[in-house]
């Protein structure tokens, strides 16, 4: 997992029990930590894996050949290697750890684990966003989302660490309280903000996007019947693992940032230390938990729901009748339905 409260928990730090840091380590079972960080992130290394490759087709199904398809896989192709590495990190470094018994960071222990992490996190974000500028008609930014999915985690990541740890990774040390935020807080932040930041702006997008699809499938025949509902419906249910598969993962890590700000001097240390547990467990399986909720979800021919691009041909059938009047409804003239992407193929 990726948080600067262990970060910041696992500085060199003066002797002194008094030390909440001191009190907090001493009850901190760091070996059944890191098992679990072992069992965790090994499961999301295979979680990632299986998003890289794609599976094999069946017989009589195709693969689909649209540039949208195209331009969504490739986001999510992206996100799975991001998820991979960070899991990776979080492998290596729960190993040394168990190895050398040691939980105290040299300055480079961290940056890998948080840089392919945060990079997860604007490949969340961006995937929303071409999620949007797909459905109205935009092209892909796909040069854009690169140089700001590994540029802008470099910076923080660069930046944050480097104030924490060098030139020593002393920050128990500190007795005012501006210079201990000065130390502490950029890490925090560089963290903590993009986390934020993809849990409020992902949910506007997608609700955004649902009420897009749901206009264009209404208005070309102006009626609304349960084969319509029953596609938004699917794809707003979508929309919605995919948010709450990132709230699952990184809620937690909130959670302990607030704690740790609001009650540092009556901080409820076995509470403290559960939610670092729960961050272990959930922080890697974000790997597995996205290639669930991203993966194309028409497996199977028979039965598969319909997916965005075949709403064109849906609408141009005749044999769909009013469920208001019982007639065949005037046809309006289509306009090309923008496709969705694979990644909310149904």
């Amino acid at each position: 997992m990726s948080d600067p409260t262990i970060q910041t928990f696992c500085c060199h730090h003066t002797e002194n029990k008094e030390d909440l840091a001191i009190k907090i380590m001493s009850e901190f079972n760091t070996e059944s930590y890191n098992s679990v960080c072992l069992v965790s992130s090994t499961i999301g290394i295979l979680g990632s894996i299986y998003q890289i490759f794609p599976r094999p087709l069946r017989k009589n199904q195709t693969r689909p050949l649209n540039c949208s398809s195209v331009r969504g896989r490739r986001i999510i192709i992206w996100l799975a290697i991001a998820d991979l590495l960070a899991a990776l990190g979080v492998l290596v470094r729960s190993s040394l750890w168990l190895q050398y018994k040691n939980i105290m960071p040299m300055p480079n222990d961290d940056a890998w684990t948080q840089y392919f992490y945060t990079a997860t996190w604007f490949w969340t974000l961006f995937y929303a966003i071409d999620t949007w500028r797909s459905i109205r008609g935009y092209d892909s930014q796909s040069a854009l989302y690169h140089s700001l999915a590994w540029g802008l985690p470099a910076a923080t990541t660069s930046i944050g660490l480097s104030i924490l740890y060098l030139p020593n990774a002393k920050c128990h040390h500190i007795t005012s309280v501006s210079s201990a935020l000065l130390k502490i807080l950029p890490n925090y932040c560089a963290t903590y903000l993009p986390i934020a930041i993809v849990m409020v702006a992902n949910p506007i997008i997608y609700i955004m996007a649902s009420r897009k699809i749901e206009m264009t499938v209404a208005l070309p025949l102006a009626q609304f019947t349960s084969k319509e509902r029953h596609v938004v419906d699917t794809l707003r249910l979508k929309f919605f693992l995919i948010n709450a598969v990132f709230y699952i993962c990184w809620l937690p890590n909130l959670i302990n940032g607030i704690l740790v700000w609001t009650m540092w001097f009556n901080m409820p240390v076995t509470f403290i230390i559960v939610i670092w547990y729960i961050m272990a467990l959930l922080n890697p399986m974000q790997a597995l938990l996205n290639a669930l909720v991203y993966r194309k979800w028409n497996t199977n021919e028979r039965r598969s729901k319909p997916s965005v691009p075949s709403f064109q041909k849906f609408f141009q059938s005749n044999d769909e009748q009013s469920p208001l009047l019982g007639s065949e409804p005037p046809r309006l003239p289509l306009s090309p339905i923008p496709a969705i992407n694979n990644y909310a193929t149904l």
